[in-house]
């Protein structure tokens, strides 16, 4: 059976074209695999805190060690990275925002890249421990970004393919519906978008 995490970081949704592609995505792979088992996690109903002195220090203090209240701190981080770990196939929902990501998915980005649960430090460098697994990454986009004029103003694909990638994800898919604000390719770019979706 495949464990499908779909992680919306849109804040609308109505309208919303990365969620709509994102699920596109969902449901191919729900055909593509008959045994499987999604879980959402909606960034707009369930946020991250952004980090505090608390949490970050927690992190750094033994589990056998902590107080309660360092417990809590560290609680939804650990869940988080728990989660991760127990996923086969990870699909990302995420709109383009001033040329970067919603802060939504910073945040959770920021409790799942812990040094010694999803990547350590060796004599090598840095190691991904967050191995096997296979990332989808569905991307709205009012102006055009994968090539173009603007396309060194892409902070996105790039800064989820280098963290994603550092934690171990290394199998990534990227699918656009980009052009939602130009009058020339508005009408069709969701409909593109959905199309491209090929599920490997």
């Amino acid at each position: 059976m495949k464990n499908i995490l779909h992680i919306i970081s849109s804040p609308r949704t109505n309208g919303s074209a990365s969620r709509t592609l994102g699920t596109a995505i969902e449901e191919k792979l729900q055909a593509a695999y008959p045994e499987h088992a999604i879980t959402t996690l909606d960034l707009l109903k369930n946020p991250f805190p952004h980090l505090g002195e608390e949490q970050v220090d927690s992190w750094f203090i033994p589990a056998e060690n902590r107080t309660p209240a360092q417990n809590e701190a560290v609680k939804r981080s650990d869940e988080a990275i728990e989660q991760l770990h127990a996923s086969d196939i990870i699909v990302i929902s995420v709109p383009i925002y001033n040329f970067g990501i919603p802060s939504a998915l910073k945040a959770y980005i920021d409790h799942i890249a812990r040094g010694g649960m999803t990547f350590q430090y060796s004599e090598n460098g840095f190691e991904g421990l967050v191995k096997n697994k296979k990332a989808y990454i569905a991307v709205a986009s009012g102006s055009v970004f994968s090539e173009g004029d603007y396309q060194s103003y892409d902070f996105v694909v790039p800064y989820l393919k280098s963290v994603l990638g550092f934690i171990g994800i290394t199998d990534i898919s990227v699918f656009r519906a980009e052009g939602l604000g130009l009058p020339h390719l508005q009408d069709t770019a969701l409909e593109k978008g959905i199309e491209s979706i090929v599920i490997a």
